[in-house]
């Protein structure tokens, strides 16, 4: 059950001056004792600017975050998309950042950056060592109050072939991924707000130019329609003086009104489909519900959670219990202005959505005779609470909270009153949200089928989008001017940031059982909350032995995580959700691993659990067939995904035929096919060993404490198991291009390597990371700035090394504009050979060294960083000081050494270069090239000879 927390808000009614301008203080909420709060003062500047700060001395890290209230609903019809591609202008550049520097100086300062759209607000937001907030605050000032006059036609153009190239990566190109266009433009009526996605369409962003773009800044992007919210280790009266200083001389934009909900009203069910090159098919039932924040939020999240939310759920049963789907779903999704309540179903192979309709209607009369139990509601309420806490275990997910609730509800600490509405949630709740919003109620059901399989679609199409009753919206934009900030300072000058902040890696504890299990801690008590992660060696590596049944790790941690002796799969998933923790088993390439999440408080019975799902699983025969059924689907469905076929293709040239690591880690049709239950079985009791095995404890727990709750794992038995080390790769006599076709693709796969080398902390590895930092590491490398910001290629390339004990690689890779293809095979090897014979500059040296060097700050912020990097410690064996050994390596490392590691490891003349694409598109252009062109098919066997030159 839910705590009832305690709140201590101040109400002020204070003001002060601050260079020449009040601001005012509204209010300082403070933490008592256990309450779920993020401490808070909130403040009103002059110009209309809401200012939160939040102070947290945790980690010696702060987050900015400004949230604008435009989204994708502020646009109107046939201009949509330009929120969105304002998140991407405002990246370029404004009158005292030059053109591409806002990434570098975030990246140079050793932070982090983005930024975000969604229908209803824009926010942008970077994570800095504490030392650099003002150049944040100058950052995000800069571009509020003197963006305009940077914006110029070139940047407009190619930022414009930016945004296409992410619609062709996330939509176009992407299987399923018009499903929620096709469902908005059909589900609200035409000119509706939420009737387009934020990414627009691709003609209406032809259609505008930059003066559309600049009017539609000038409307919307004011202080007066932001909040600034600042937190981490940070002094409150100083981020207000900053503010002040920077936005505090910032005009206010035109006034801004709350748009109220507009709920979408169906005289019928509209039946629509469209074909998309795919294997299965998927049914998309969608009924227009309630906005966010409203009293029937959370009752229609426990509906969705009751009828197709885990396997409890009455979809789960009816569908893939019985085998009738891949996927069974249904999940509420609120936005400010209207909710969708959604049912989702991935059908197997060649089977007629009528039916799986049919099913679901079934499943909803099936719920009206189940109805709602208290357990149902103890079960949601849990995983809520526990939601809500995990979101909070960083600086930049309390920052996001109090953005999120202030923007939307006036409100930072919303938290305390969505705590109360989840906890006031009844069964009749439930049941009269049901009978409100979804018994008997239109919906927009939505067919996706294989091309060429329309008879697979629920009903034939019934309905047309019409125009009737539209009334265009009142111009907004006419004598907007562009006001600019009149200072006492000179904005030109970028803040000189005070010394480094000390950053100090976790303390840890470690113990080594006796049957050679391996344990590291660390303590932290910032939210009341405990992972572990328990890591067992082998995984797809033990695939070498029994090279046939690839796909057997996967298969088992499938399996794992279904029926134990003493709970069914059901049984098993109940207890966890009252409980508000989960436990999740995961097959890798080099190991199968299992990830814990409790709250501290109910650690003990999570414990039990992990126990019975480690010691007692089933491997019942039904489980068996049906995860096996869904393995080789998976695979099957693999070949329709132009970025799978690329790496798989990718990995069989660089390790050869038969290699385990030429094969997928989910295997092949071949492989999966021939394993039998027997032989999971088998992989369990010879794989499964303490000896391989290490655990890592991090939360609001002590080295005691949670030692006296391992006995279970000190009486783990172990075995013996020998782990094989990597078959030789073969060699690579020159550079080819090797290319797979996938008909009708919107944009190309590229990927450029070789077999380079493992994983070592102090060595070449390393070294050769600090190497590639400015090559393809960063945003602001080579490779990106290329195809990316100069080009228009790409929504983004970059290179990398990739290592473990066994080996690794380099690879370089993109999703390109199908007709750029070949250009940029072309620009990306340019870039690598310049690189290779010049080397790199004393500039991007300066800029790898500080960026590299001042990113500690933020490596061990969150459970999770923190488990990471105490794994590193006993995998590789690594002492606590290798960081500080590799910041010597860094700040000691000279351009002589950086350009040699360059000439030997970035071997151009030797690498394979993959492309998968449209070949009536690409093909002829490629051969076109200096180089050899080899075809393959989806398997990645040769076709026949295309060679070019």
């Amino acid at each position: 059950m839910l705590k009832k927390f305690g709140l201590s808000i101040v109400l002020m009614a204070g003001m002060f001056s601050l260079a020449g301008a009040q601001t005012k203080l509204v209010e300082k909420v403070t933490k008592k004792g256990d309450e779920l709060v993020i401490p808070y003062e909130k403040y009103q500047l002059s110009n209309g600017l809401t200012l939160i700060v939040h102070e947290d001395h945790s980690d010696p890290v702060v987050h900015v975050d400004v949230t604008y209230h435009v989204g994708s609903a502020r646009e109107e019809i046939g201009k949509s998309g330009f929120a969105h591609f304002f998140e991407h202008m405002m990246f370029q550049g404004s009158d005292n950042v030059a053109d591409e520097e806002h990434f570098r100086i975030i990246s140079e300062a050793g932070g982090t950056l983005n930024g975000t759209t969604n229908r209803d607000r824009t926010n942008y937001f970077e994570t800095l060592p504490s030392n650099q907030l003002e150049t944040g605050l100058w950052l995000e000032a800069d571009r509020m109050g003197f963006l305009l006059d940077a914006v110029t036609q070139q940047k407009f153009e190619v930022q414009r072939e930016t945004v296409k190239n992410e619609r062709g990566q996330n939509y176009d190109n992407r299987p399923y991924g018009l499903a929620r266009e096709m469902t908005a433009k059909n589900l609200y009526p035409y000119g509706h707000p939420y009737s387009w996605l934020t990414i627009g369409y691709l003609e209406d962003l032809d259609r505008v130019d930059v003066e559309d773009l600049k009017n539609f800044f000038l409307r919307w992007y004011g202080p007066n329609n932001a909040v600034l919210t600042v937190g981490g280790d940070v002094n409150p009266a100083e981020v207000v003086k900053l503010a002040e200083k920077y936005f505090g001389a910032i005009p206010a934009g035109p006034s801004v009104e709350n748009m109220k909900p507009i709920l979408p009203v169906l005289e019928k069910d509209r039946y629509v489909s469209y074909e998309d090159n795919i294997r299965n098919s998927m049914l998309n039932i969608t009924f227009p519900v309630v906005e966010s924040g409203h009293k029937d939020e959370h009752a229609l999240n426990v509906l969705a959670s009751v009828i197709g939310q885990g396997k409890n759920s009455i979809l789960y049963k009816n569908f893939i219990k019985d085998q009738k789907a891949l996927s069974a779903n249904a999940y509420n999704s609120g936005s400010e202005l209207a909710g969708e309540f959604t049912i989702s179903i991935m059908a197997y192979p060649n089977q007629g959505l009528d039916q799986s309709e049919a099913l679901v209607r079934q499943s909803l009369a099936e719920f009206e005779t189940r109805g709602v139990t208290d357990q149902d509601l103890t079960q949601y309420k849990a995983t809520a609470e526990s939601r809500l806490i995990n979101r909070l275990a960083s600086v930049s997910g309390k920052v996001s909270q109090l953005a999120y609730n202030e923007t939307f509800t006036g409100n930072p600490n919303n938290i305390q009153e969505e705590l109360k509405r989840i906890q006031a949630v009844t069964k009749e709740d439930v049941m009269r949200v049901y009978n409100q919003y979804i018994k008997g109620k239109n919906s927009v059901i939505l067919s996706v089928v294989p091309k060429g399989k329309t008879e697979q679609v629920a009903k034939a199409d019934n309905y047309t989008i019409s125009t009737e009753g539209f009334v265009a919206a009142a111009d907004q934009y006419s004598g907007l001017t562009y006001n600019k900030a009149k200072d006492n300072f000179d904005r030109t000058k970028r803040p000189t940031p005070g010394s480094n902040p000390v950053v100090n890696v976790p303390d840890f504890w470690t113990v080594n059982f006796k049957n050679g299990l391996k344990v590291i801690g660390s303590e932290s008590d910032e939210i009341p909350t405990v992972t572990l992660q328990l890591t067992m060696k082998g995984g797809h590596r033990l695939s070498m032995d029994t090279p046939g049944k690839a796909g057997i790790s996967s298969l088992t941690a499938s399996m794992w995580n279904e029926d134990t002796q003493n709970y069914t799969a059901e049984e098993f998933s109940n207890e966890l959700e009252m409980l508000g923790s989960s436990i999740r088993v995961v097959g890798g390439t080099d190991e199968i691993e299992i990830y814990v999440q409790s709250l501290k408080k109910n650690l003990e019975p999570t414990l039990a659990l992990l126990e019975e799902r480690m010691f007692r699983p089933k491997f019942n025969e039904d489980d068996f067939e049906r995860l096996k059924k869904q393995q080789l689907e998976s695979i099957a469905n693999s070949a329709t995904q132009p970025t799978v076929i690329a790496n798989q293709v990718y990995n069989k040239l660089l390790y050869g035929e038969g290699h385990f690591l030429a094969i997928p880690v989910t295997g092949t049709t071949e492989t999966v096919s021939s394993i039998i239950l027997e032989d999971v079985s088998n992989f369990y009791k010879n794989s499964f060993s303490p000896s391989l095995a290490q655990l890592v404890v991090v939360g609001d727990i002590n080295e005691k404490e949670i030692k006296s709750k391992l006995g279970f794992l000190e009486k783990w038995q172990g075995k013996n198991i020998k782990l094989a080390e990597n078959a030789k790769t073969p060699g690579i006599d020159k550079t080819r291009i090797y290319f797979v076709d996938k008909p009708d693709a919107a944009q190309s796969e590229i990927r450029i390597g070789y077999v380079a080398m493992p994983y070592d902390a102090l060595g070449d590895y390393y070294r050769s990371g600090l190497m590639n930092y400015t090559l393809g590491g960063a945003f602001n490398s080579r490779i990106n700035l290329n195809l990316r910001e100069d080009k228009g290629y790409t929504y983004g390339a970059r290179s990398g090394y990739r290592g473990s004990k066994y080996g690794g690689t380099f690879t370089a890779s993109a999703g390109v504009r199908a007709d750029a293809t070949a250009e940029s095979v072309t620009e990306f090897m340019n870039e690598l050979t310049s690189y290779r014979d010049k080397g790199v500059r004393e500039d991007e040296m300066a800029f790898m060294k500080s960026s590299i060097g001042q990113a500690d700050a933020r490596q061990y912020e969150t459970p999770m960083q923190k488990a990471g990097f105490l794994g590193r410690l006993l995998e590789y064996e690594l002492s606590k000081d290798y960081v500080q050994k590799q910041t010597q390596i860094l700040n000691n490392i000279s351009r002589e050494e950086l350009n040699a590691l360059a000439k030997k490891n970035l071997p151009v003349e030797n690498m394979h270069i993959v492309v998968v694409g449209d070949k009536k598109t690409v093909l002829p252009k490629l051969q076109e090239l200096d180089y050899e062109v080899v075809e393959l098919d989806l398997d990645g066997n040769p076709v026949s000879d295309t060679s070019g030159n």
